[in-house]
């Protein structure tokens, strides 16, 4: 995985983060699994669409899904689910663990 910067707009400010980002299937498909700390995960997608994603194995976490840049969804993952899906396409998903400081920047969104 590679280090980056990812900056995006919330709440009319400019939130700026370390990410890794997750840009192939191996990395796509271990996301938070398993992770006692982690940076946040960046998942880059070549195209537009909706993916399911799933919170097996996962501490808590926050999932925001970009579709060009622009936040489309939200939501605060508590607890195991088969089946996290936004209601519109994306091409960008950030997973940001419970236990990383910026988690808390979001900790008011959806609780699923």
């Amino acid at each position: 995985m590679k280090l980056e910067k990812f900056q995006f707009n919330y709440k009319n400010k400019k939130i700026s983060l370390k990410v890794n980002i997750c840009d192939n299937i191996f990395s796509q498909a271990r996301g938070l699994m398993f992770r006692k700390k982690s940076l946040p995960l960046l998942f880059i997608f070549k195209t537009t669409k909706k993916r399911a994603i799933h919170s097996f194995f996962c501490k808590p976490f926050i999932v925001i899904w970009f579709n060009q840049d622009k936040i489309i969804e939200i939501k605060n993952i508590r607890k195991p689910k088969f089946h996290i899906i936004p209601e519109d396409k994306f091409d960008k998903l950030l997973e940001i663990s419970a236990n990383n400081p910026e988690y808390k920047l979001f900790a008011d969104e959806e609780k699923v």
